[in-house]
């Protein structure tokens, strides 16, 4: 391939006089689409989703065009002719009846069709079928520079005259070619491209083009380095502990590094929340703003660290090509369970959060697959359980670190068979029908993009605090009030430990004035108490009670669940509320409070060791978390799969924690 002239990416380009154009981005996975995109963009780019699909469209401005214009990155296809979404929706697009913003606005000013200068013979295949759309055509022959080290050599010039259009060598990468496929799609006339014959014959056109373009030219190194890797992540042993080594690299990564910016984020909140209090007068607006707006907001928030970083990390591992052989070798181990490969990173996102795991499933191809995918993705154990495990884990053997993290370890097992059989027994019943076999290309290795890989974090970053941050809010907002409301009265024995710590208080001796402090502490955890089981979330665990007792749990238990809706970490800080008075449920002496707190009757214990293993079930399989829900419904296209999810996990959940209960019971186990 000739030598482009720049390597210098457009950045300053301003923009040309003239109408606002629309120009879509077409090729095959793997070409260095998205890349291509980013480097004609930049961050000037916004993420949303089709009309009435879950296929993501990226739209951004392009530099150097007119103001207004805007480039639309299709989804990577192996055809256009393929019976498939992604297939579908690049037809639409070309046929100017679909759009990101769901009108139909004509075809396309441009189609820049992006070919692999490393499998070019694969790629010319949809550029003939994009040829006979009939459409202004530009071709970007792209990972020229990879081509290169190979001794891959074709000329473009030979593909130029058969089509009539402008090809362009480049490298997204590098930047090499970018300025001139800037100056190309700026031309005011673009050409059409020439079609060929019929469709039937385009694989026959394609290999004679190729003869033509890659005439006299040596043959290509033989990449050998890939074929030995490929041997070792293919393996069905090695591959395997391979792949085991690496997502265990990759969450202790997330969980370690990402620990940082969430005590940052949970610092800034917590002085703003400080200074907030300070500023506003004691009322209802103070309450809400503070205990309600922010405390709605920082729970969302601390939690986009990891978000960012586990995308960060996946996009790293999809850019160097290990992502596909991961893919390909649990394809053999989920295709049991009615599933392929293509699920395995919406449930490996899921573990960090469910929100992105369910949304990236939207790289699964078969829909019914997709829909098992994102019905199985919640019962994987997010970050949210963690505080949850901790707390029972820890009262289920206390000072036996060994078996706290065993028990650890095992809700995460539990959660992932819960998962597959849940996604078996969907694809066997409600979504019945063989699933697609797993076809995709493997490939090159390639060195990683950390500008794609920070650009894409962003992108679900800012898509999780679009999507779950104002259900969340909304959600903490509702669970506030009905947690604050109505106001009551301090209990008697309350108001009588506070005119015991006055007369305390007024004494000259010091040991009375620290019993004072020691009594006022014990005043504030009994009004707090009584008032959380006055409000009308404390109300509701009253009168549902009677339906999770036969799970063991009591009024406290009760509220502390409900309350869980909103997020499952919420309810260790419930339950620190509902027994001690406080929310600092770190602190070792309201654990210790936790851990010997008492039902209503004064004698038996809240936790009891079969309650704790109860609740420890119960949390590893229910659905507590509303804005999945959400999310669920929007990805799965209806609510029906929304409510399908949650009277199922809950189902599953109620079932299983109350035959536990009951065994333990029956064996004796207090």
């Amino acid at each position: 391939m000739s030598q482009t002239a720049s390597a210098k990416e457009t950045g300053s380009s301003p923009a040309t006089a003239g109408p606002a154009r629309r120009l879509v981005l077409l090729g095959n996975p793997n070409t260095g689409k998205t890349s291509l995109f980013n480097r004609l963009c930049g961050v000037r780019h916004k993420t949303s989703n089709f009309a009435g699909t879950t296929q993501e469209a990226r739209v951004g401005a392009p530099r150097g065009l007119p103001e207004g214009s805007e480039i639309l990155d299709l989804p990577g296809i192996y055809s256009l002719e393929l019976e498939q979404s992604e297939a579908e929706i690049c037809r639409r697009v070309l046929a100017g009846e679909l759009a990101p913003r769901g009108e139909a606005i004509g075809e396309p000013d441009t189609v820049v069709v992006v070919a692999d200068a490393t499998n070019l013979l694969r790629s010319l295949m949809l550029v003939g079928e994009a040829t006979r759309r009939g459409l202004p055509m530009i071709v970007a022959i792209n990972l020229v520079d990879e081509a290169r080290k190979r001794a891959i050599h074709a000329d473009e010039r030979v593909l130029a005259e058969r089509l009539g259009v402008e090809v362009v060598v480049c490298s997204a990468r590098t930047g090499e070619g970018i300025e001139q496929l800037s100056r190309a799609l700026a031309q005011g006339r673009i050409p059409r491209a020439s079609p060929p014959g019929s469709i039937e014959g385009l694989e026959t056109w394609a290999d004679e083009l190729y003869a033509q373009m890659a005439a006299g030219a040596e043959p290509p190194i033989p990449d050998t380095l890939t074929d030995r890797l490929d041997r070792a992540f293919t393996h069905p042993l090695l591959g395997l502990l391979a792949f085991v080594a690496t997502m265990g690299g990759l969450f202790w990564t997330i969980f370690k590094l990402a620990a940082y910016p969430m005590d940052w984020i949970d610092a800034i909140f917590t002085h703003l929340g400080g200074f907030l209090g300070g500023v506003l007068p004691p009322g209802p607006l103070h309450d809400l703003l503070v205990d309600g707006v922010l405390a709605g907001v920082g729970s969302t928030a601390i939690f986009v660290p990891q978000i960012c970083l586990l995308f960060f990390l996946i996009s790293l591992l999809e850019d160097t090509g290990y992502l596909a052989r991961a893919a390909f070798v649990m394809d053999k181990l989920l295709r049991p369970f009615g599933l392929t490969g293509h699920s395995f990173v919406p449930f490996l996102s899921s573990h960090a959060c469910a929100l992105p795991g369910i949304i990236s499933a939207r790289g699964v191809p078969d829909r019914r697959d997709r829909l098992a995918t994102i019905l199985a993705a919640p019962f994987m154990s997010c970050t949210a359980r963690i505080p949850v495990y901790v707390l029972l884990t820890g009262l289920l053997f206390p000072q036996r670190p060994a078996m706290q993290a065993l028990a650890f370890t095992g809700c995460y097992a539990m959660g992932i068979f819960a998962g597959l059989f849940s996604a078996m027994l969907a694809r066997r019943t409600v979504l019945p029908g063989k699933s697609r076999p797993m076809v995709m290309e493997l490939p090159a290795y390639r060195m990683p993009s950390l500008r794609n890989a920070a650009l894409l974090a962003r992108d679900r970053g800012f898509m999780f605090l679009r999507k779950a941050g104002t259900a969340i809010l909304a959600i903490c907002i509702v669970l506030w009030w009905l947690g604050a409301y109505p106001r009551t009265t301090a209990p008697p024995q309350a108001l009588q430990l506070r005119e015991q710590a006055e007369q305390l208080r007024a004494s000259d001796q010091a040991a009375d004035r620290e019993g004072a402090d020691a009594i006022l502490t014990e005043a504030d955890a009994l009004e707090a108490a009584h008032a959380a089981r006055s409000s009308f979330l404390g109300r509701m665990g009253s009168a549902l009670e009677p339906v999770f007792r036969p799970l063991g749990y009591d009024r406290q238990l009760t509220i502390g669940v409900l309350a869980s809706f909103a997020a499952r970490e919420v309810f260790v800080s419930t339950m620190a509320v509902q027994v001690a008075g406080v929310d600092d449920a770190e602190s070792e002496s309201v654990r210790q409070s936790i851990a010997t707190a008492t039902r209503d009757d004064g004698k038996t214990l809240v936790f009891t060791a079969a309650t704790s293993w109860s609740l420890l079930i119960y949390y590893v399989l229910a659905m507590q978390c509303l804005p999945t829900l959400a999310v669920t419904a929007k990805e799965a296209g209806h609510w029906k799969w929304a409510l399908l999810q949650l009277v199922w996990m809950c189902g599953v959940a109620y079932v299983s924690a109350a035959a536990l209960y009951h065994i333990l019971q029956a064996a004796g186990v207090a």
